[in-house]
């Protein structure tokens, strides 16, 4: 099937043209986002905004760099990326928030995810379940990389990814309630890091499409060390994780043109 929509506004949901965004994009969930995360570029110019998808393009070391939201959701995160790579986009970069799992994963961390939990529908269309959810190494190495040179305190590993919000916040509402309670509770014995809802889809659209992808995450709050009455600051500002993700493009832009 082919999509019928003005030509000039370049892609159906992002309106976004070729040309018009780097190699290099950067993925937050929220819109609101993206301004902040452009000011980090040199010579950043406002694109297009539809729905959730918001594109700044600018540049950073004089090479061209863009900024997508993707809107909650892997759904929507995998239509962000599929109409970028269209447009010439090869390299991602998910910076988003996310709640704490295991103990010792605080507010106002970093996670550098190394592989993402499938417990959403997205990825189920692209690739069989035994597939694994995993990012691009080098992606991920300049993301630790750059986390370790700012001084933030991070950590690598598994996170896990869902569909449903509130499954994981009011579990016990759900008729699916014993599935979720042991679900977690497994997860939580194999030492997932932290639940947000995009990067299982990404990487494996990723895979899917040929292109690299990595996830850096600042953790909000951790609902584990709550529920143990261990102390729980809570830190909302996403300024670490973008950082780490400008700094991570910095790096593999000088060792892509290498």
């Amino acid at each position: 099937m082919t999509l019928a929509y003005k030509q000039d506004e370049g892609e159906f949901h992002i309106h976004v043209k070729k040309g018009e965004v780097g190699r290099y994009v950067i993925l937050p969930g929220d819109p609101g986002r993206c301004e902040k995360i452009a000011k980090y570029f040199d010579d950043p110019v406002f694109i297009a905004q539809n729905r959730e998808y918001v594109t700044y393009t600018g540049k950073l070391l004089g090479v061209p760099v863009s900024v997508t939201s993707t809107g909650i959701g892997g759904s929507s995160a995998s239509i962000a990326m599929e109409e970028l790579i269209h447009c010439g986009a090869d390299t991602f970069i998910r910076v988003g928030t996310s709640g704490g799992m295991k103990k010792d994963v605080m507010g106002g961390d970093v996670c550098i995810a190394t592989g993402a939990i499938r417990f959403e529908g997205t990825s189920k269309e692209y690739a069989p379940i035994e597939w694994p959810a995993v990012p691009d190494f080098g992606v991920t190495r300049e993301l630790k990389d750059a986390a370790d040179r700012l001084g933030f305190r991070n950590h690598t590993g598994v996170v896990q990814c869902k569909d449903s919000f509130y499954g994981q916040h009011s579990p016990q509402s759900m008729p699916q309630s014993a599935v979720l309670g042991q679900r977690w509770d497994a997860w939580l014995e194999l030492g997932a890091l932290c639940s947000e809802m995009e990067s299982a889809a990404l990487f494996t659209v990723a895979a899917a499409r040929g292109v690299r992808a990595g996830s850096v995450l600042l953790v909000i709050a951790n609902q584990t060390r709550r529920e143990l009455g261990l102390s729980d600051p809570q830190v909302y500002d996403t300024d670490r994780a973008i950082r780490v993700a400008v700094e991570a493009i910095k790096e593999l832009i000088k060792k892509d043109g290498e």
